[in-house]
């Protein structure tokens, strides 16, 4: 039976019993789906994600060697990350933290992602030490319409915890200039969310040089960080533009409040992949960028 059959079916079984028992035989269903979600393992979520992007297939998501987290989203779905360690002769110029699929109507960040996995998976050489999370918001990605934000109706990229009166500045700004879209609800506190409290920590752990996100459908790349570090003009056919950054984004919490270079890639288009010439050229000319600009700290 589906959940919405199920709850129907409870509603009418509990008329008389009142709301209050309703609310909690319907919580109490939510919990057990978040249980049973949290059994799934990299072989069912990655059949989930080939079944709905067109670009990734079900096998070319298992051949990229993800591994569990043993972190979960908001719904219990595994957040999934794959590593590209230092080689036994050769340091590696910097730890590079790669992130697709914050908001999950955005296909192509996802896609992108994984694609560049697969070149990874072929070439990797050492000359970085690679974590790369392709698919933190999978809940957002797998509702149907695919959504922004998260289970729990939260934009992840405005629950970071940025410093300052968080409630006061996101919450008004989210009130103020966005007129309370829900697309980019900032969510009641910060870190409320599984997958931010997750990414915090490992970027804690991780302690990477720079960050590098993979968004949609600007056209453009940001940059957040350090002033010393130049940001690339161009990445393929995309141009260096300023996007700004905003109360609990990623940008102004790791790259202006941590110091840790945050490159935002806003592919041309959420719904439609790159042309493969594009594709990799966005990609060699990251890697220059990085080979050229961004060393350990260590």
């Amino acid at each position: 039976m589906d959940k919405n059959r199920f709850k129907g079916s409870l509603a009418g079984g509990l008329a008389g019993v009142g709301a209050a028992a309703l609310v909690a035989v319907s919580a109490a269903f939510a919990s057990s789906e978040r249980e049973a979600l949290r059994g799934l393992g990299v072989g069912e979520a990655c059949g989930l994600i080939g079944a709905k992007l067109t670009s990734i297939s079900a096998g070319e998501c298992l051949s990229l060697g993800l591994a569990e987290t043993g972190a979960h989203t908001a719904l219990g779905r595994p957040i999934l990350r794959k590593e590209y360690p230092p080689l036994d002769d050769r340091k590696p110029n910097a730890r590079v933290l790669l992130i697709g699929g914050t908001h999950g109507d955005e296909y192509a960040s996802f896609s992108v992602t994984m694609k560049w996995m697969g070149i990874l998976n072929v070439h990797h050489s050492g000359l970085f030490h690679w974590r790369i999370v392709p698919a933190l918001n999978l809940d957002g990605l797998l509702q149907s319409p695919a959504v922004r934000v998260n289970h729990n109706a939260v934009d992840l990229n405005r629950n970071m915890k940025t410093t300052g009166d968080w409630e006061k500045a996101a919450l008004l700004y989210w009130e103020k200039e966005t007129g309370a879209n829900p697309r980019r609800y900032p969510g009641p506190r910060p870190l409320s969310e599984a997958e931010t409290r997750w990414l915090t920590e490992e970027i804690a752990a991780f302690r990477p040089d720079v960050i590098v996100s993979v968004h949609a459908p600007y056209n453009v790349i940001d940059y957040d960080g350090p002033k010393h570090i130049a940001p690339p003009a161009s990445l393929g056919s995309l141009l260096l533009g300023d996007i700004g950054s905003f109360p609990g984004s990623l940008g102004r919490y790791a790259g202006e409040e941590l110091g840790i270079p945050v490159l935002t890639i806003e592919l041309a288009s959420s719904r439609y992949m790159p042309a493969d010439t594009e594709l990799r050229q966005i990609w060699v000319d990251l890697v220059r960028w990085l080979r050229l600009n961004v060393r350990s700290g260590e």
